[in-house]
């Protein structure tokens, strides 16, 4: 017997959203994968699916109607984050954060806001991190920016 079965990791977010065929549709566009299974309730929504970016596995199903909204907070590493954003874009994604380099996380990355509302973050790992860059005024304006722009979009939900 496995320990994680189905490729999954020790921990595998559950994605419940109002609309899982068009969030399984935004991560096959953007990522440029395929889903393993979908498995419909009566009524056509999604019960559960699963689809896998990288080496990690999503699951996914759709949220009854008198259910509260969740959104999920994804963080993902790829090889191109500018093509997965110029993607995810064309998918229907709209972004909170643009492109940035930083010196203190060593990535180059970016947020978008997916079609049913979670929010992705999209990185290409360049360095390892520098410490030293909490010193720098430029790096600390990078990340004043990026709390800022997902401050706007959390607010924008109130």
């Amino acid at each position: 017997m496995t320990k994680n079965p189905g490729g999954k990791s020790t921990v595998t977010p559950y994605v419940v959203v109002r609309g899982a065929e068009q969030f399984l549709t935004f991560v096959e566009h953007t990522f440029e994968v395929t889903a393993s299974g979908r498995w419909p309730n009566p009524d056509g929504t999604i019960g559960h699916a699963e689809i896998t970016v990288g080496e990690s596995v999503l699951m996914t199903f759709d949220a009854q109607p008198d259910w509260p909204v969740t959104p999920s907070f994804l963080s993902v590493y790829v090889d191109d984050v500018d093509a997965t954003l110029a993607r995810a874009v064309e998918a229907g994604g709209v972004v909170v954060t643009e492109l940035m380099e930083s010196r203190i996380t060593g990535d180059r990355g970016c947020r978008v806001k997916d079609p049913v509302g979670n929010i992705w973050w999209l990185q290409t790992h360049l360095r390892d991190f520098d410490p030293a860059g909490f010193a720098d005024p430029e790096e600390a304006a990078k990340m004043q920016i990026a709390q800022e722009t997902f401050a706007v979009e959390m607010r924008s939900r109130i």
